[in-house]
């Protein structure tokens, strides 16, 4: 379940991502499969060799990418979500989710 965004973020995020842009989304999020997860990260992008080799930089699999809509995307958690809103700027989603 995800929380914590609106209407004009996930239609920009979608938008980017269908422009084949490498797109962030993060949101407040309730998984019992995750339960020290409060937060995930969308990075999404219709351009698969693009995602995947943006992936590759941070050790992540390609078949780790969750097809299953018109929005290809890896889900980051935790840690390793951290780390790479970190090391690609995303100062802004980092301080608004508390991330730090």
């Amino acid at each position: 379940m995800a929380f914590g965004i609106n209407r004009s973020e996930l239609t920009e995020w979608k938008k980017q991502v269908q422009q084949n842009n490498i797109a962030f989304l993060t949101h407040f999020w309730f998984d019992p499969r995750f339960p020290d997860c409060n937060t995930v990260t969308k990075v999404g992008c219709t351009d698969l060799e693009r995602l995947s080799a943006w992936g590759r930089k941070y050790g992540l699999k390609r078949e780790w990418i969750d097809q299953r809509s018109h929005f290809p995307h890896f889900d980051l958690l935790g840690d390793r979500q951290l780390y790479i809103l970190k090391a690609e700027k995303q100062w802004e989603q980092i301080a608004r989710f508390k991330l730090e």
